[in-house]
């Protein structure tokens, strides 16, 4: 039996054995499961399974870190002990038991994961745009490959299409996605995204102004397409069985269409420009301040669930600017999290804590810092608010030096130098050792209870 078999089967075994699942998925670092029956959890053998880095509760949902590509490996293999599609039928499972608060989460965590879901499956598309773009600026330094771009140009040119593709489809594709998170008709969340952006319109006048294609951006999407969603299922208990086929997509699409063009698209660009406006501003005038208090109290956000509610910024500062600099200075977060985890490893007596810590810190420094947080910093406390320090120093610097990404989200730590904009990559490198020796000092000198064996 290989280790990802053996780490599901005591998994499945700490859960209380596959009658006990509700629900069975994974994110890119977790494994996620529901259960029926709480007492039949060992929380405390889960904890101390090899493989397993930390442990999370959000509502009902149970979330082991396993560590980016493992999860879905785990989650394969679990779902293979079970046996075939017993896994895929824990969705229509009724559940009886009403969300419980997590320990941490805030009151609009919800509303913001849903928020989050829309866009979370477009981050492979986002860290391939990013990557491309990365390489396309190396290529293009003739300091470092010559006349490349000279000879090159189609190469390039192919290049910047793979790089740009999920930017000219960006509006369908979370049109789209939105139409899932809120139970409407993919196909319709896509039209409405169409629309919206449809060229057409800038040949038409209404109120005496040209309307604009793409206007809102994906603000204006996710209004109206959650608009859409409502208005197709109010259809769906309105209208009798033999005609709801017909008249539900035609109905919809006017009614929503109409609405879309003649307020929520209206709206929504007022709101996106005010997003990307105001980012912009607090950045460029907020300095190290701002970059500060941004990174300092990011990790904070990311245990009640409210970063999600970030994801939007990231697309309109990319789509309204070209670049966004609110990511490199949140990325300093886990940076942070990096110099504190080392100092935690040269203190602790803990054998396995220092297994732990060794086994996290290279996805660590890729940017993956949840099996630093939740197995290492936080449960420790004082490490955690050194790391937050950490990442505070990082992001004061960041923001100060004007450091921005090409791309929305999905990368951080080191990877994301590849794609900084040009004449910043040093800057970069440059805040994250000093964010890594700022965690490391701040939790050497606040210091921590060490775990016994």
């Amino acid at each position: 039996m290989d280790k990802k078999t053996a780490l599901a089967s005591d998994i499945l075994l700490g859960i209380g054995g596959q009658e006990n699942i509700l629900r069975l998925e994974n994110c890119m670092t977790r494994v996620r499961v529901e259960v029926r029956d709480e007492q039949r959890l060992d929380i405390a053998a889960l904890k101390k399974l090899p493989g397993v880095s930390g442990y999370v509760k959000q509502g009902e949902q149970h979330q082991l870190i396993v560590g980016p590509g493992k999860a879905a490996q785990v989650v394969d293999a679990m779902k293979s002990l079970i046996g075939g599609g017993a896994a895929a039928s824990f969705d229509d499972i009724e559940r009886n038991k009403a969300q419980a608060k997590s320990r941490y989460k805030a009151p609009m965590s919800d509303a913001l994961r849903m928020l989050a879901n829309v866009f979370i499956p477009l981050i492979p598309a986002f860290i391939a745009s990013g990557l491309i773009t990365g390489i396309i600026n190396i290529l293009k330094r003739p300091d470092i490959v010559g006349d490349f771009a000279t000879h090159y140009p189609n190469m390039l040119g192919l290049l910047g299409i793979f790089g740009s593709a999920v930017f000219a489809i960006m509006n369908i594709l979370v049109g789209v996605n939105t139409a899932k998170v809120f139970g409407g008709s993919l196909a319709m969340g896509g039209v409405m995204a169409g629309i919206l952006s449809s060229p057409q319109l800038a040949q038409i006048t209404l109120f005496g102004e040209a309307l604009q294609p793409g206007r809102g951006g994906v603000i204006a999407v996710l209004l109206v397409v959650a608009l859409m969603c409502w208005i197709e299922k109010r259809f769906r208990t309105l209208l009798p069985g033999s005609l709801e086929l017909i008249l539900n997509p035609l109905l919809t699409t006017l009614i929503t269409g109409t609405i879309a063009i003649v307020v929520l698209q209206p709206l929504g660009g007022v709101i996106s420009e005010g997003i990307a406006h105001g980012a912009s501003w607090a950045i460029d005038r907020g300095g190290f301040l701002v970059g500060a208090v941004m990174a300092g109290t990011f990790l904070p956000l990311v245990l009640t669930g409210l970063h999600q509610g970030l994801v939007p910024i990231h697309v309109e500062l990319v789509q309204a600017h070209g670049f966004n600099a609110l990511l490199p200075i949140l990325s300093m977060a886990g940076v942070g999290q990096v110099g504190a985890a080392i100092a935690v490893l040269m203190k602790t007596r803990n054998a396995r804590l220092k297994k732990l810590i060794k086994g996290a810190l290279p996805v660590g420094l890729l940017g993956i810092g949840e099996p630093l947080i939740f197995g290492v910093t936080l449960p420790l406390g004082k490490p955690f608010l050194g790391a937050c320090l950490g990442g505070a120093v990082g992001g004061a610097l960041i923001s100060y030096w004007k450091v921005a990404t090409v791309i929305t989200f999905g990368i951080s730590g080191l990877p994301l130098a590849l794609t900084i904009v040009t004449g910043k990559v040093m800057l970069y490198l440059l805040g994250y050792l000093l964010a890594v020796i700022a965690g490391f000092l701040f939790t050497w000198l606040m210091g921590f209870n060490d775990p016994e064996e």
